[in-house]
C-alpha cells in the first residue's frame, strides 16, 4: 500500500541566468496554449490541448500541487526566458520516498540551444534540494531519439527489462531512471 507523501511544499520560482521555471497556474494557459500547438512537439509524444479553456481548466487543476489521495505531489513550472517569452515547461510527480517521475516540452524554436537539459538539470535540482528526491524516471518513446541523448546528458540509464515490466511500461516506450545519493544532489545545481 502506498502511503501520503508529506503535506504538499508550496512550490517556487527558480531563477538563472538564462531563464526563470515559474510555477505552472491558470494565468499561464493563453501563453503556454499557443507553444503547445507547435505540431513539432508531438511527433512522439501526445496531442495538442483541445482549446484554450481545456488548457486553462487542466492548470487550474494541477494547482492543487497533490492528487486527490495525497500520493503524489505535482510539481509544474513554465520555463520564461530574461525577454518574459515563455519557452516550455518541466514537470515532476513526486511519490513517497524520494522518488519522481519527471517529463519536459520545449518549443521546437527552442530546441538544439541546451534550454531543455538546462530547465530538467535546475529542476532536478530543486527537486533533490527542496523536496528530497533521489531518484527519477522518464519515459519516453523508443523513436524519440532526441528526448533520449537530453536524458543521457543529464545521466540517465536505461532501465533492467524487469524494470520495464515491473512499471507495465508499453512495448514501444523506454524507461529511463537515475538514482543519485545526498551527497551528489549539489551535482545538479544551476550552471548559472
Amino acid at each position: 500500500m502506498l502511503r501520503r507523501v508529506n503535506a504538499p511544499m508550496p512550490m517556487r520560482s527558480v531563477e538563472t541566468n538564462e531563464f526563470t521555471l515559474e510555477p505552472q497556474a491558470a494565468v499561464h494557459a493563453p501563453e503556454m496554449f499557443t507553444l503547445l500547438c507547435d505540431p513539432a512537439i508531438y511527433q512522439y509524444e501526445n496531442e495538442p490541448p483541445a482549446s484554450l479553456e481545456w488548457l486553462r481548466e487542466r492548470f487550474a487543476r494541477l494547482e492543487a500541487r497533490q492528487s486527490a489521495d495525497g500520493r503524489e505531489q505535482w510539481l509544474n513550472w513554465v520555463v520564461r526566458l530574461p525577454t518574459g517569452e515563455l519557452i516550455g515547461y518541466v514537470q515532476a510527480t513526486v511519490q513517497s520516498g524520494g522518488r519522481a517521475a519527471i517529463a519536459y516540452v520545449l518549443g521546437s524554436a527552442y530546441w538544439g540551444r541546451g534550454l531543455a537539459s538546462r530547465a530538467v538539470r535546475v529542476m532536478m535540482s530543486e527537486l533533490a534540494a527542496r523536496y528530497e528526491v533521489h531518484a527519477l524516471a522518464a519515459v519516453l518513446k523508443r523513436d524519440n531519439r532526441r528526448s533520449l541523448r537530453l536524458l543521457e546528458r543529464l545521466g540517465f540509464s536505461l532501465a533492467s527489462r524487469e524494470e520495464h515490466v515491473a512499471r507495465q511500461v508499453d512495448t514501444g516506450e523506454i524507461l529511463m531512471l537515475l538514482q543519485y545519493s545526498p551527497d551528489s544532489r549539489s551535482a545538479y545545481a544551476p550552471d548559472a
